[in-house]
């Protein structure tokens, strides 16, 4: 039915409130018609609401490992956050306002409460519990601090303080009342995640958080992830969508955003897997868009992460060697909880699913609902189970979904919750050691534990006491432990303290472990910046270490060198790009340390011998300049750089076509004219057939010329997003498409037909993804021209391992450049592209597509 299709593009993925209107309304009338049934097989008699017991039976895990009670209703009820203090009591953040009834009324009631539970028997149960502060409006973040904890509830950061040592807060102070971000629960900040850099970041949230002098402060940095955020043991932090089940950052916060003229491509948000699939072991029709055909299987299954959540990079001890490192996600609408293993490739950060097919955690109960997992001080992994039938916020309530949660009585009850650990079958607690009483020289010591928890802890407290006296001892850790991990973090508690000590940094540079050298060079930034002569030190001592140093120190060099003085910083980092610019990540690196000095950089490559040869790795790094310097809007800069492309665009090499064609790409998006003094030889030549040169006219204005804006006006106007995917598909064309389509897309003889004009361009784009996502073979006419080996290779291969938004970007970049006009592709098309052809492990022959495409066509018209 067209109604349907209608749906399934509006509200397969999260909808604005808008779109949630238009798309529940049509939903409605679905329903009313009979359309919303869902699958035959699935369970759609109520579910109700089981003891900790009966639920406790009915988990599946991985032999050899078990789920333990920890704490039930009433004592915990709707825990969304969980952590450890230092003494191994649990507190727990308890959402009691969370959709009181199916409509979400009453949920602005001062309800929510902060509780600290503790085992007082070593059984490994809970039996303490007490109320550390209550009446709050739907808390949702917790970080605990000395002598208190900073609390997010009624969307405002709070800092509350135990002022008396009762376990009972005293005070309660507003922060930032402009935390939230947003006034939906399911899209407000949360997570105050101490980092390994000391600073407390946020999902959902572009601002973090310091202590500094008795102040807190607020900054911005990259906004990540929608609930819950963690870190690696490289202090990597780690995110997640409803939708996508695993991010990363792989570099430090704030660097590849402090470039204002330089969008980077890679290196923040970036996805470690393209596998969304899940396996449940129970029916799943009580999921918002369980209606829509490919959400659930014919089982009435979830079939793909939709409520995605809580991420957890594993560091501890408890779980077998194999778990360590490991990346657990929640999902709470599968009732599961998947476990990812992730692979460190130098740069890159990979991950997959290492039993395809069984989940780590799922479960029959539908009301299991794993919203938060956290390691605890015992090693094990822990996990809030919220314990109810509707976990979908009320802004969010499909008509399906109402029906659904109604008809089924899953609505209520309300106010349980569970908090499970799970470990090894023949796994006994080690006994407690309260941190919060131990020396500071044992807290150095800590600094090495293989518990993950512990090393963040200590760090923490010993940040936290200011205690000069520690200097000693973590610096005999930092240059003679064995433990790279306790040394790491040993350097970080220097840096909190304000301790740090150049000659110590500067012996590490060339450290055994990579992650101290790296550190090493991070570390030595606020020192170069303010003393002429450590700055000139580190130059000339990273310039050495740069000739031998293992990839990941180089990449901390080129973030690192805008610190340096411009001669020596651009001598390094040209050295950096002739030999690693096949990075995507070290390109962005090298560029966030080159703001508003691209033209000289760009210069300094131009006439450089080692930069003469082409490759489509330096045509992307000569594009970016070019792209920053426009950006820059400089007109003495770009009047220069226009007169290096001469009279004759035809004729020019490959650095000026660079040039034009980064200069005509921007020239697409919505931009003042720029005014030059006098007119480039280039665009003052007669020739006006150029689209390139054309769109140049379009965007500079010299005497006597005044630019015509509306001669840019396209079909299909990129906006803003739209356009940074144009950008980002051009270099991801560069390095994947041009060699056999050529990089004017004019393809090339024996290897692939042109794009230009090609109605599998310009056509379906759905057709166009199924294309780079399986491949094809066989002839292929284009523009009335059938092409077939030997004139072109015989298969294009399939690009599936890519990941949507990079498929995206290449669909769009190629439907808009060399004068196709067919507007931007979605990464959700391409998503949903690729669910709904699952299992297809052979490229596709132009008959066999275009059957395809049809079918699925005239189904959507039914």
């Amino acid at each position: 039915m067209k109604s349907n299709n209608i749906l399934i593009s509006v509200l397969r993925y999260r909808p604005d409130l808008r779109t949630l209107y238009v798309a529940s309304c049509l939903a409605l009338c679905l329903v009313l018609a009979g359309c919303s049934k869902t699958h035959e097989n699935a369970d759609e008699g109520p579910s109700p609401a089981k003891s900790p017991a009966e639920e406790a039976a009915t988990f599946q895990l991985p032999t050899g490992l078990k789920i333990q009670l920890v704490a039930a209703e009433p004592m915990v009820q709707d825990p969304v956050v969980i952590t450890f203090d230092p003494d191994g009591r649990l507190w727990v953040v308890e959402m009691r306002g969370f959709m009181p009834d199916i409509d979400g009324k009453g949920e602005d009631e001062r309800v929510g409460r902060i509780s600290i539970l503790e085992d007082t028997d070593g059984d490994g149960i809970m039996d303490l519990s007490k109320i550390y502060l209550d009446s709050l409006v739907m808390p949702r973040a917790l970080a605990l601090i000395s002598g208190g904890a900073l609390v997010v509830e009624n969307k405002s950061l709070w800092l509350t303080e135990d002022l008396n040592g009762d376990l009972i807060a005293d005070t309660k102070t507003l922060l930032d009342s402009a935390y939230a971000g947003n006034p939906s629960p399911e899209h407000s900040g949360n997570g105050l995640w101490r980092g390994i850099d000391n600073w407390y970041y946020n999902a959902k949230s572009r601002f973090r958080y310091h202590l500094v002098d008795g102040k807190w402060l607020r900054d911005s940095t990259e906004f990540r992830g929608q609930w819950g955020i963690s870190h690696d043991d490289e202090g990597r932090l780690f995110y997640n969508y409803n939708w996508s089940q695993l991010h990363a950052d792989l570099v430090p916060p704030n660097y590849l955003s402090r470039n204002k003229n330089h969008t980077p491509t890679t290196g923040i948000d970036h996805g470690l897997t393209i596998d969304r699939r899940i396996y449940p072991i129970r029916p799943n029709p009580a999921v918002n868009r369980g209606y829509i055909p490919g959400t659930l299987d014919e089982k009435g299954r979830l079939l793909e992460f939709t409520a995605a959540c809580s991420p957890l990079f594993y560091r501890g001890t408890a779980l077998a060697n194999e778990y360590y490192g490991n990346a657990f996600v929640c999902e709470p609408s599968g009732n599961l909880v998947k476990r990812n293993v992730v692979e460190d490739q130098g740069l890159i950060l990979k991950a997959y699913d290492p039993n395809p097919g069984t989940e780590f955690i799922a479960s029959t109960d539908e009301r299991f609902r794993p919203v938060f997992l956290a390691t605890g001080p015992d090693g094990a992994l822990y996990l809030a189970d919220m314990y109810r039938g509707l976990v979908q916020h009320g802004l969010y309530v499909t008509p399906y979904l109402r029906e659904q949660t109604i008809q089924r009585k899953l609505v209520k009850p309300i106010h349980c919750g569970r908090i499970w650990r799970i470990v090894p079958e023949h796994w006994t607690p080690p006994k407690v050691v309260k941190l919060s009483a131990v020396s500071s020289e044992e807290l150095v010591a800590t600094l090495s534990s293989p518990n993950g928890w512990h090393r963040d802890v200590a760090q923490r407290l010993l940040v936290e006491r200011n205690d000069g006296k520690v200097a000693a001892p973590l610096k005999d850790l930092i240059l003679n432990g064995k433990d790279e991990k306790g040394r790491f973090h040993a350097l970080w508690v220097l840096e909190g303290l304000k301790l740090l000590d150049a000659d110590l940094l500067f012996q590490l540079l060339g450290d055994r472990s990579t992650i101290v050298r790296t550190a090493a060079v991070r570390l030595l930034e606020p020192l170069a910046k303010t003393d002429n002569a450590v700055r000139k030190k580190l130059g000339e001592v990273l310039l050495k270490v740069s000739e031998k140093a293992p990839i990941e120190q180089i990449l901390q060099i080129s973030l690192t060198a805008y610190v340096l003085d411009s001669d020596m910083s651009h001598l390094l980092l040209a050295r950096i790009i002739q030999r690693y610019d096949t990075s995507a990540l070290i390109r962005d690196a090298v560029m966030s340390s080159l703001e508003d000095q691209e033209f000289t950089f760009l210069m300094s490559l131009w006439n450089s011998p080692a930069w003469q040869s082409q490759s489509p790795s330096r045509e992307i790094f000569t594009e970016m300049l070019t792209t920053a310097i426009v950006k820059k809007r400089q007109p003495e800069e770009l009047s220069s750089l226009l007169s290096l492309l001469g009279r004759d665009a035809q004729s020019s090499g490959w650095k000026e076509k660079a040039v034009l064609t980064a200069m005509a790409v921007q020239g697409k998006s919505r931009m003042k004219p720029i005014r030059l003094k006098s007119a480039p030889k280039l665009l003052a030549a007669s020739d006006k057939t150029n689209e390139q040169l054309n769109t140049l006219r379009s965007i500079f204005e010299w005497p006597g010329h005044v630019a015509d804006t509306t001669r840019a006006q396209r079909k299909h106007r990129l906006d803003e997003n739209e356009q940074m995917q144009f950008v980002s598909g051009r270099q991801l064309y560069l390095t994947t498409c041009a060699g056999c389509h050529g990089s004017d897309g004019k393809g090339l003889n024996r290897f692939a037909p042109p794009l230009i004009g090609s109605d599998w361009v310009l056509g379906d784009e759905k057709r166009l993804a199924l294309i780079l996502l399986h491949g094809m073979e066989g002839p292929v006419q284009v523009n009335g021209k059938l092409y077939d080996a030997p004139e072109i290779l015989p298969v294009m291969p399939s690009h599936s391992t890519m990941d949507d938004g990079s498929i995206a970007s290449i669909l769009t970049y190629i439907r808009n450049e060399w004068g196709n006009d067919a507007g931007a592709v979605s990464r959700r098309t391409v998503g949903m592209t690729r669910v709904t052809s699952q299992g297809r492990v052979v490229p596709w022959t132009a008959a066999d597509l275009d059957k395809h495409v049809a079918e699925i066509k005239a189904k959507e018209e039914k």
